[in-house]
């Protein structure tokens, strides 16, 4: 009788010890970003910030009583690791849920794996064919390029500008911008008058911006690229003693672009996210305290300036956790429904409403016109 207690009490321990393992198990995070590369002043702020809040979170206890592990890969902004990365993910280190791809080109590259697998995958990239049609693991927190160029137009509409210069860049968000630019210019009244394009590691851009130049009629200019690109374009336009309005779109949404620009940035308009210009929004504003406190624990931290690209970062990992509260295990079919039921989430990309035919959840309203005055974002007049 004695060995037979004895036996249970012992299987007992031995229950709950397989238990507590179980139940301390970390709930994995899967990132590939582009850390390096051409698109690395995207990428190097999002795996920061991913960083930084998995250690704020896991200091707090966690989620759901365990802790998060980023298992995270850099992709040195090429599309084909990317999605070598993304395998691995999913196979080797059977990640719970995906927050990343910095780029469309990655982030497409990655999408057939989530979707066969069936892991929710929250993308940083910016073009709309991420989540236009729709697809049912795949969201995304960026604003979407379509959403740029509406803006943009929008705001030429109000200064009289008409007749347009578009100057893509050569990656998939390139490509994808200046296709959604093409769809919506008609309605706002705008003609695009000249295309041009670049390469993402092209060095001097003055050819093409020479050629925009001489075109008759063109009153300003519309770039889409991402990454240190966008800049040399701005350098070049000021050199060739362009006076013409510059527009960008949100891939350089940072306070990098300004400093890599330099003075020729000054005077250049784009829309982004309100993490930019947060100490001058009002009050009243309910991203003020969102946007505030991520660019202080970001700013103590690393000691650098915020980006929209962190902010991105920033969000889509919050999407996810808040996700597996609700769902309240890491069970994927649940957290993807979770996340696509995601309603009233104050970000830094604005106030995110997702739903069954909307993987983002953002308006044009979460969109901010901003221009550089005096070599810092302030909010366009």
């Amino acid at each position: 009788m004695k060995y037979a207690m004895k036996k249970l009490v012992v299987g007992a321990v031995l229950t709950l010890g397989a238990f507590g393992a179980y139940a301390a198990d970390p709930i994995k995070i899967g990132s590939v970003l582009s850390v390096t590369g051409p698109a690395a002043f995207l990428g190097d702020p999002e795996l920061k910030t991913m960083q930084l809040y998995v250690e704020e979170i896991n200091k707090k206890g966690g989620v759901l009583g365990r802790q998060l592990q980023l298992v995270h890969y850099d992709d040195a902004s090429d599309a084909g690791k990317a999605n070598s990365f993304a395998k691995r993910l999913i196979d080797d280190d059977k990640v719970d849920v995906l927050v990343g791809g910095t780029t469309t080109g990655s982030t497409m590259a990655m999408v057939p794996l989530v979707e066969t697998a069936g892991v929710p995958f929250i993308s940083l990239a910016g073009a709309v064919v991420i989540i236009d049609p729709v697809k049912k693991w795949v969201f995304k927190t960026p604003h979407t390029d379509r959403m740029a160029a509406e803006k943009v137009f929008e705001d030429m509409k109000k200064r009289g500008i008409s007749k347009v210069a578009l100057f893509a860049e050569t990656s998939g968000f390139g490509q994808s911008g200046k296709k959604e630019a093409a769809g919506v210019a008609a309605k706002y009244g705008i003609t695009l008058v000249a295309y041009e394009s670049y390469g993402p590691k092209d060095t001097d851009m003055s050819p093409q911006l020479t050629k925009i130049k001489n075109t008759a009629g063109v009153q300003a200019l519309f770039v889409i690229g991402l990454g240190q690109g966008p800049a040399i374009v701005t350098k070049n336009y000021k050199q060739l003693g362009i006076t013409l309005p510059l527009y960008h779109a949100h891939g350089v949404a940072s306070e990098e672009f300004i400093k890599i620009a330099g003075p020729a940035s000054e005077g250049v308009r784009l829309p982004a996210a309100a993490l930019l210009v947060a100490d001058k929004l009002a009050a009243s504003d309910p991203q003020k305290p969102v946007v505030t406190a991520y660019t202080k624990a970001y700013k103590d931290r690393y000691k650098q300036d915020v980006s929209a690209f962190g902010g991105h970062a920033y969000d889509g990992l919050m999407i996810a956790v808040n996700a597996i509260k609700r769902a309240g295990s890491t069970d994927k079919a649940k957290v993807r429904d979770a996340i696509e039921a995601t309603k009233g989430y104050i970000g830094t990309g604005g106030s995110v409403n997702m739903s069954a035919t909307d993987h983002m959840g953002l308006d044009l309203s979460a969109f901010r016109m901003l221009e550089v005055k005096g070599g810092e974002w302030t909010i366009a007049q």
